[in-house]
């Protein structure tokens, strides 16, 4: 149950604004308990996609000091872009290193529909850690 919480805790915040590296953290779990994998996978799925909507809120409520439009780093820029091009569909990129982030606190900025955002984000999320799970897996 310790390993679950560590996982959940870890890829929750590695999901918020804040830096961290769940999968590095989910493959030692994985080290440790390898029988979990499955248990493992959907935890750190669904505290990676709570944190994405952490994200989300901290974005629909920031959109009443600053619109979208007066971001001004390189990375909230390139998401601004995305967004606006792609729309929803962009969360499934919500995994990515640092991009992902923003992606998210974008979304909520832009007052994206917040049942498909969660989907978006929880398929792109869980295609992630299924990787990792699977490349651990297999070597």
């Amino acid at each position: 149950m310790t390993l679950l919480w560590m996982m959940f805790s870890g890829a929750f915040l590695a999901a918020t604004l804040l830096p961290g590296g769940s999968e590095v953290l989910l493959v030692a779990l994985l080290d440790d308990a390898p029988t979990m994998w499955l248990q493992l996978l959907m935890i750190a799925t669904l505290g990676n996609t709570l944190g994405a909507m952490t994200s989300y809120g901290l974005g629909w409520t920031g959109r009443l000091a600053k619109p979208p439009q007066e971001m001004t780093s390189r990375s909230a820029q390139i998401a601004l872009a995305w967004m606006k091009r792609y729309g929803v569909w962009t969360l499934l990129l919500s995994w990515l290193p640092l991009i992902g982030d923003v992606l998210c606190l974008l979304a909520g900025w832009l007052k994206l529909p917040v049942f498909m955002s969660i989907f978006l984000i929880f398929i792109g999320k869980i295609l992630r850690y299924s990787v990792v799970v699977f490349i651990f897996m297999s070597v």
